[in-house]
């Protein structure tokens, strides 16, 4: 049986936990200013591909290094980062889910020991945070770059809403996803009360 549950996530590349920091804030240091040149430009179609490039970066670099902090600030350690193909295909429709097992999604690995000396809750939250940070914070430079009267920006934000919801949606309901995980830490902390 080789269900997309119980594929394994590809992984292209493991960066120490310092490059994975590097590269993700380089990544939202990018996406910063592009959506600055996308304010600044006088074309439209360079203003939008800018917004575009903006929410791609953020898309990317949001979500892993958001487990990475809020992890750490419940006591979580990590090991390393890895790039790989999502850890969630079957969130992902037929056409799409090829496409994305082979993007280069940052993810990050925890250090079994610390997991299992924290409490449920702060698994939880370590969990839910990387999926809520990919859905709101690429939604919210769109609607930067809308409330700033950047050109065709009011379509693109009705777009990356829409896109956040069906990403926070397809979380919710897959049996891989991180908010799975998170119910399944908080299972655990009902069943231990």
């Amino acid at each position: 049986m080789n269900s997309a549950a119980t594929t394994k996530r590809k992984i292209f590349a493991r960066p120490s936990v310092l490059v994975g920091n590097i590269l993700q804030l380089g990544g939202i240091l990018a996406a910063c200013l592009a959506l600055k040149t996308s304010r600044l430009t006088r074309s439209p179609t360079f203003a939008v591909t800018s917004i575009l490039l903006a929410w791609i970066l953020l898309y990317f670099s949001s979500h892993a290094i958001a487990h990475y902090l809020v992890g750490r600030s419940v006591g979580i350690r990590f090991l390393s980062y890895t790039v790989g193909g999502t850890g969630n295909p079957e969130g992902w429709p037929q056409g799409l889910r090829w496409i994305f097992e082979h993007l280069p999604f940052f993810g990050v690995q925890t250090e079994k020991l610390s997991m299992q000396h924290v409490s449920p809750g702060a698994r939880a939250l370590m969990w839910s945070a990387g999926v809520t940070s990919s859905a709101i914070v690429p939604t919210l430079s769109a609607l930067w770059a809308w409330r700033a009267g950047i050109p065709w920006s009011g379509r693109f934000c009705l777009f990356a809403l829409l896109w956040a919801l069906g990403t926070l949606a397809s979380n919710w309901t897959s049996r891989t996803g991180d908010y799975s995980k998170m119910r399944r830490a908080l299972s655990h902390q009902c069943n231990t009360i």
